[in-house]
């Protein structure tokens, strides 16, 4: 027995072999490609720390971000049918919930949640795009409705998140109806004097893009974000012309009369606290009406 190569030599390789990290420690951007250590990406709010690319965050990491001190109450939304059409294509309607449910930790695509900004109580929905692609059905309609009948009774102002893929095929028309639903919404806040914001995240597509999204008294979107009702690749094999550099990203949008604005995912809490205060007839924003800075902030 070789006492050598059957000990010492496996011994020396166990204490010098590279332990193995856990796959999630690190995050590849969809921009420019760098690897990102996880914390750093969390940290940044999901930007891109070498191209700003904006990768996509899910409703409770932005709601975290953008309330005082990361605390708000979620509103209960009604439940709709599980159901309605019985549908199938791979796999049933219900296992495709339950697995999405499973993946995301959520019961659906929209989360719900009153809070104050900067001092400023608000009532803010986001979709979430991890959850089924944010596809609009019912229960996002039944969100949407919640959230502007919650904004009224408490008198708040109404902010809302888009990050879609369109309609849920699952759910046919059913799905559609929900874009004349969410209209009178809207018009609901309208009528009662209340501001609506919405910031379009990328992407926000479909039939989403046609009702609520951008129906906002203030548009704003996150840089490079896809906006569109048809995707580019459907309009070029349609029309069979090359579109414009850029064609239906935010930048594009906002030069073409489409955005108020297009605002770092960074810079979005002192924004939306600015045109709040703004829109609600408050005072400006002062360093006495915000939170005290984080201990490792104020270093």
């Amino acid at each position: 027995m070789n006492w050598i190569t059957n000990y010492v030599r496996p011994r020396i390789n166990s204490i010098f072999s590279r332990r193995e990290l856990p796959e999630n420690l690190w995050t590849k951007c969809d921009g420019c490609g760098t690897m990102l250590f996880h914390r750093e990406v969390t940290d940044n709010l999901g930007v891109c720390t070498n191209c700003r690319h904006h990768m996509n965050i899910t409703p409770r990491a932005r709601f975290t971000a953008l309330f005082d001190g990361g605390i708000f109450s979620e509103i209960d939304v009604p439940e709709p049918l599980a159901d309605p059409l019985h549908f199938r294509d791979q796999k049933k309607y219900p296992d495709r919930l339950r697995a999405a449910q499973k993946n995301t930790g959520e019961r659906e695509a929209m989360l719900v949640a009153t809070g104050e900004i900067g001092r400023t109580p608000v009532v803010c929905a986001a979709q979430d795009f991890s959850f089924m692609a944010g596809s609009m059905g019912m229960y996002v309609g039944n969100a949407i409705i919640k959230a502007a009948e919650e904004a009224k009774k408490l008198k708040r102002p109404l902010i809302l998140f888009s990050a879609a893929g369109g309609a849920r095929m699952q759910e046919g028309i059913l799905s559609l109806m929900q874009m004349p639903r969410t209209t009178v919404a809207v018009q609901m806040l309208r009528e009662a004097g209340l501001p609506y914001i919405v910031v379009l995240t990328h992407p926000t597509t479909g039939g989403v893009t046609a009702s609520y999204a951008m129906l906002g008294d203030v548009q704003i979107a996150e840089p490079n974000a896809l906006i569109c009702f048809a995707g580019p690749r459907v309009i070029e094999q349609t029309i069979r012309e090359k579109l414009p550099e850029g064609f239906q990203r935010a930048e594009y949008l906002l030069e073409h009369g489409m955005l108020d604005r297009v605002t770092d995912r960074r810079e979005m809490r002192g924004e939306l606290v600015t045109i709040l205060r703004m829109l609600m007839g408050l005072p400006p924003a002062v360093h006495g009406d915000l939170p005290a800075p984080e201990a490792d902030a104020a270093k």
